[in-house]
């Protein structure tokens, strides 16, 4: 008998997946529980295993192809058994069905909400669109108020978003292959290039961009797709406001300086700023609350546990794995955990719990030389703070003028749920957090 593997959910939100290598190939045999392919989605990149053991009987679903969650995408003839005359016209329908859907173009969840109602009224008056039609102007960066809705009373459906994108493509490829009336025909004669005859790539305005000999088209990964959505939603949906403070932690770097290469021997990874900072920030959280709190459109949740985000990157993207619980971690545990979760990210060997959970960002822009920077928010979260470049200047103390290693710390807040009296009394605290360890020589552990 057949059995059917279905693309699993990889996550609360994650709607879809795109299969970017199959790790069998039809007629191999496989054991339970080992991978069948990869699968990557907006958030992470993961293994697909055989619920049996048995002979991969059909790939239904080719590398590089985006379905939804709950698709068929593979079939398992199960170990010691035969496929039945039924299961055979099964997978015969099941690949006559895919071949007749649009490739990652349309899934099938998209098609479901087609047929729902395109917007609601709520109680306060408010449109609300259906998930298809939100995601598709989203996409395609469409202003919806400005789009007729075919729907009952006037709501707006999926058909209608695509006929306006439709009609931007159409508006833009004539404007390509158009002379201007004030530009005389002399100027295409005298390059020998007309624009109709350059490939172009298109925004999501719908606008074509031609492509010039000596140019490179890079495919948008679905990672780095997602990341330029949630910027996007991020600057459009959070008001954000910034706020840097400059701190002396000479006394840090003398401590860290003192300490770090009998660490490294020890314990076999590199103590660096980031988790003194990041200790800095914890203990100044548990003062201001508030700043742990999440945006819930008619309600601000104070977050219980201090789930730290930080940015790694790859050559590839930026991953936000989180620190559960640094509240409870030392500043030696919370290195520890840095260590193991940007190994982790640079092997793509992160895990879906590794990357959900954070309540607050802290990111250290001074490790690429940055020293002033305005982050944007990693939504629902209220905050993010950087750690700038450490930089020794001229500071005047007493009077007096002396060279001291000096930071700036940079925070991003949503105004919504904080004003600038907490958010400057907060990175005042981290300062002052800052500044003590160096002189007080924390134990690290």
């Amino acid at each position: 008998m057949a059995t059917k593997v279905e693309m699993p959910q990889l996550g609360e939100s994650v709607t879809e997946g795109t299969i970017t290598r199959w790790l069998k190939k039809v007629g191999d045999t496989i054991g339970k529980y080992e991978a069948l392919c990869e699968v990557e989605t907006d958030k992470v990149t993961a293994e697909v295993p055989s619920t049996i053991s048995g002979t991969l009987k059909q790939i239904i679903v080719e590398e590089g192809t985006t379905v939804a969650v709950g698709e068929l995408i593979c079939l398992i003839e199960a170990e010691g058994e035969e496929a039945t005359e039924e299961k055979e016209t099964e997978v015969l329908e099941a690949t006559k069905e895919l071949q007749e859907q649009p490739t990652q173009a349309t899934t099938i969840q998209e098609e479901k909400q087609e047929k729902a109602p395109a917007v609601k009224t709520i109680n306060n008056g408010k449109i609300r669109y259906s998930p298809a039609v939100m995601r598709l102007a989203q996409e395609h960066d469409i202003d919806l108020t400005l789009v007729e809705g075919s729907g009952a009373e006037g709501r707006i459906t999926r058909k209608d978003v695509l006929n306006d994108i439709e009609k931007g493509e159409k508006r833009a490829s004539s404007a390509s292959t158009t002379v201007k009336p004030s530009e005389p025909a002399s100027v295409q004669q005298e390059t020998g290039i007309q624009q109709a005859s350059i490939p172009s790539s298109k925004s999501s305005q719908g606008t074509a961009y031609p492509i010039e000999e000596g140019d490179q088209a890079i495919e948008v990964s679905q990672v780095r797709k997602t990341i330029a959505k949630r910027m996007v939603q991020s600057k459009h949906e959070a008001p954000h406001a910034w706020m840097t403070l400059e701190a002396d932690v000479t006394e840090l770097v003398n401590y860290r300086n003192k300490i770090k290469e009998g660490f490294k021997k020890e314990e076999g990874f590199s103590i660096t700023y980031l988790p003194f900072f990041i200790k800095a920030v914890v203990e100044a959280i548990k003062e201001y609350p508030i700043v742990n709190s999440i945006w819930a459109e008619d309600k601000i949740i104070l977050k219980k546990r201090i789930n730290i985000s930080i940015a790694v990157a790859t050559d590839a993207a930026l991953y936000v794995p989180v620190i559960k619980d640094a509240d409870k971690k030392s500043i030696y545990g919370i290195a520890k955990e840095i260590d193991e979760l940007a190994r982790k990210t640079r092997a793509g060997k992160l895990s879906m719990a590794d990357l959900q959970g954070g309540t607050f960002t802290v990111n250290n822009t001074g490790s690429f030389g940055s020293v002033l920077s305005a982050p944007i928010l990693n939504q629902p979260q209220a905050g993010i703070i950087t750690m700038e470049s450490i930089i020794k200047k001229p500071v005047v103390i007493d009077d007096m003028i002396a060279v001291r290693s000096m930071v700036n710390l940079c925070m991003s807040l949503d105004h919504r749920i904080l004003d600038g009296l907490v958010v400057g009394r907060f990175v005042q605290k981290v300062k002052e957090n800052l500044i003590n360890m160096g002189k007080q020589k924390s134990n690290i552990y």
